[in-house]
């Protein structure tokens, strides 16, 4: 009986150890491949460049064909100046900010309503 009850504890007591050293090489594994990432040639860095979010912006004073405000998803960077054709006329200039709406999105001023300044300034 002492044989049974020492036999099944020591089964069960090398199996527990083996799926914890499973799961202790699995992880190490995986974060060593996390670090390390891809493989890496002199001269470049090893972490890749991070996605840049995408914000929704409002285009401020435009008004699409329904009377609606504009959005505009883009993943630029605030400061970016883009050109939107609202009508078939002439494209308008907005610069891209970091200003928050009340609705959750980003304000995109348009440039018309700012005198230009000389470079330098």
């Amino acid at each position: 009986m002492l044989t049974d009850v020492l036999t099944g504890w020591t089964a069960e007591t090398l199996g527990g150890l083996t799926v914890l050293t499973a799961v202790f090489v699995w992880g190490w594994l995986r974060r060593h491949h996390n670090r390390t990432g891809a493989a890496v040639t002199p001269g470049t860095t090893s972490a890749p460049a991070a996605a840049a979010p995408v914000r929704t912006y409002t285009l401020l004073g435009a008004r699409a064909a329904d009377g609606q405000p504009v959005h505009l998803p883009s993943s630029r960077p605030a400061g970016t100046v883009i050109a939107w054709r609202g009508s078939p006329a002439a494209a308008e200039q907005f610069e891209l900010t970091d200003a928050l709406l009340p609705d959750g999105t980003y304000a995109a001023e348009p440039l018309a309503m700012y005198p230009q300044r000389p470079h330098g300034s």
